[in-house]
């Protein structure tokens, strides 16, 4: 055997293993190759990404924390000016979220995304710090309780507004992109990756609420002692160290290709449907149905997998219909996907609209999950708030749900979930699914709800309804909240956790930074109609001269009838939400073995007209 044939061999057997250890999932690394398992992705790259997302959190409620007293102790605005600048500005990062799922989904990719919204994110946080300090906070030392700040001209105005906006928008196009990059790093057709992958949305839970442990305990009383300048640039070191450290992990990350503008695909499998109306379905079904991946493409972009084709919203197959005009167009030249769709694209399609009703159902939970940053507060301060000498915020109480969510992951990954895989079904899949996950998470939401109430009876029972300024006017403890705001917490770990995995799961693999825009979508709408549902209320109540539930003295009012209308609220949901869990039907993806071997036996037709052929009788 000559050396040229022995290196030969040698290369060949080299190009097998790497092939073998190639993931399954269509991965590339940062140069476009297919990733290799044993060099790639996995927990190295995992922990990278869950260390950036604790200091990208950490930095992001160092300035959202405390922005209304910022704006009210230093701006000097009203509370109602305040609040409402707060609400918009809040409101914008989850807009945002849209805008950097699209540009991740369609043309940068998640890690391009992630990179150059951190970069956005960085510049708002110096460009806040800087004006804060040089401009801002005069005279020194002012925007503490007792120290109020001078007068600011348009122009420094201006800079604050555009620094929070821009720190908004890297923010928002950051955060649903981070969730799946990082999950992206786990192949889910190998088994020991699939786990990991799930557990990856737990930690990521966990890291976001660890960073904003920090910022709202040590950042927070900084700022609340009037050191702007100092909480603002710990909050940009913090951007600085998230983003060099996400660079650093850029060999080791594994990547999935953007594959197109979603919405022109969502868009021409409607067109392409209606077209095609007044046509009958084909007598043998999905074999008439046009398919890219028989000429070795894949409508879903290079991932290497299709999705199962599904019964529901028929209406829409009509757009994989093949006709004598598309043989036609086919023959001169190409398909026109406004008339003719691949059956994977008509399934995302259907993947979406099957989604709405799941989300939907979200939105009354996180109606609930808002009253911790709004009400569980209010309730707090007219609680007792004083331990000895020491007062402790109300706000502060959230540390319980904090804590609450890292000892209810550690539960539910370490105990629940390995003695619910012990009594898997007999088709194989897991014991809880994210679906149950979620319907617990609403179940543990109304307890909450039922808690809070059953303190606040408690509360206005021994309260001095005669008072001025009712902070602290009933002898019950504020530790008495504990109970509801741990609750919150348990509920997040089965709902938000669980509502990561389910739409990353749930979604083609061109739209899973959407699936992770839409959790972010669903607390942006719990704001909406929280705030709604309180203006209702408010308005319904204060008839006839009454006082109503929540009037600014909460000892004449009656929070407790709030918080037991969520709970009914939030019991009528779970009843719809069972109902559009057993109707929904999870997405069925061909692994890429699967397609590969129908691939080859495609090629290997001897006659080439079997695919163009049976199509002839479905003209229109």
């Amino acid at each position: 055997m000559s050396c040229l044939e022995i290196y030969n061999k040698d290369m060949m057997k080299k190009k097998e293993g790497q092939e073998e250890e190639e993931t399954r999932d269509g991965t590339v690394d940062y140069y476009g190759r297919p990733s290799i398992r044993s060099n790639s992705g996995k927990w190295v790259a995992g922990i990278i990404i869950l260390v950036n997302q604790g200091l990208a959190t950490l930095a992001f409620f160092g300035v959202g924390v405390n922005l209304v007293l910022f704006l009210t102790r230093v701006l000097q605005q009203n509370n109602a000016d305040a609040a409402n600048n707060v609400s918009k500005w809040t409101g914008t990062v989850y807009i945002f979220s849209l805008v950097g799922a699209f540009l991740s989904d369609s043309y940068w990719g998640r890690y391009k995304t992630c990179a150059i919204f951190q970069v956005i994110f960085v510049i708002g946080l110096s460009s806040l710090s800087l004006s804060s300090y040089m401009f801002l906070i005069r005279p020194r030392g002012c925007g503490d309780e007792v120290t109020p700040c001078g007068t600011h001209s348009t122009m420094e105005i201006t800079m604050f507004y555009l620094s929070i906006y821009l720190i908004a928008l890297g923010n928002g196009g950051y955060q649903p992109n981070i969730a799946t990059f990082g999950a992206d790093q786990f192949d889910e057709e190998h088994p020991k990756e699939g786990y990991s992958k799930i557990a990856f949305f737990s930690y990521f839970y966990l890291a976001l609420n660890l960073g904003s442990l920090f910022s709202n305990t040590i950042l927070g009383y900084f700022e609340d002692e009037g050191m702007w300048a100092l909480g603002f640039w710990a909050s940009t070191g913090s951007a600085i160290l998230a983003l060099i450290l996400f660079l650093v992990g850029t060999p080791r990350y594994r990547n999935f290709k953007p594959t197109g503008n979603p919405l022109s695909r969502f868009c021409q499998v409607l067109v392409a449907a209606t077209k095609k109306s007044s046509m009958e379905a084909p007598s043998r079904g999905r074999e008439e149905m046009y398919d890219e991946d028989r000429q070795g493409k894949n409508a879903s972009g290079d991932t290497g997998r299709r999705i199962v084709h599904t019964d529901e919203f028929k209406f829409l197959d009509r757009a994989a219909y093949i006709t004598a005009r598309d043989l036609d167009d086919k023959k001169q030249g190409g398909v026109n996907p406004w008339r003719l769709c691949p059956v994977t694209q008509v399934e995302e399609v259907k993947c979406i609209l099957r989604l709405m009703p799941i989300w939907l159902c979200t939105i009354i939970y996180s109606v609930v999950f808002t009253q911790m940053a709004s009400l569980f507060v209010e309730q707090g301060a007219a609680m007792k708030t004083t331990v000895s000498d020491f007062k402790i915020p109300p706000a502060s109480m959230s540390s319980f749900d904090i804590l609450s969510v890292a000892l209810f992951i550690f539960i539910y990954r370490r105990v629940l979930e390995p003695l619910a895989n012990r009594f898997k079904k007999k088709d194989g899949t897991k014991g809880i699914t994210e679906l149950h996950r979620m319907g617990i998470g609403l179940v543990i939401a109304i307890l909450a709800m039922v808690a809070a109430g059953v303190v606040e009876c408690f509360r206005l029972k021994y309260a001095d309804k005669s008072c001025t300024h009712c902070d602290g006017s009933s002898s019950l403890s504020i530790f008495w909240q504990v109970p509801q705001y741990s609750l919150i917490g348990a509920s997040e770990v089965f709902m938000y956790v669980g509502q990561l995995e389910f739409f990353n799961a749930q979604t083609p693999d061109g739209l899973k930074s959407f699936g992770s825009a839409l959790c972010m979508m669903s607390m942006s709408m719990g704001n909406f109609v929280s705030s709604l549902l309180v203006t209702m209320v408010v308005k319904i109540s204060t008839e006839d001269h009454m006082p109503g539930w929540i009037p600014r003295n909460l000892n004449k009012g009656h929070l407790d009838r709030f918080y037991f209308l969520l709970a009914a609220l939030t019991s009528i949901d779970l009843v719809v939400y069972i109902a559009c869990a057993r109707w929904y039907k999870c997405i069925k993806l061909e692994a890429k073995d699967e397609m590969q071997d129908m691939m080859s036996d495609d090629e290997n037709d001897t006659d080439s007209d079997d695919y163009e052929e049976p199509m002839k009788d479905s003209r229109v």
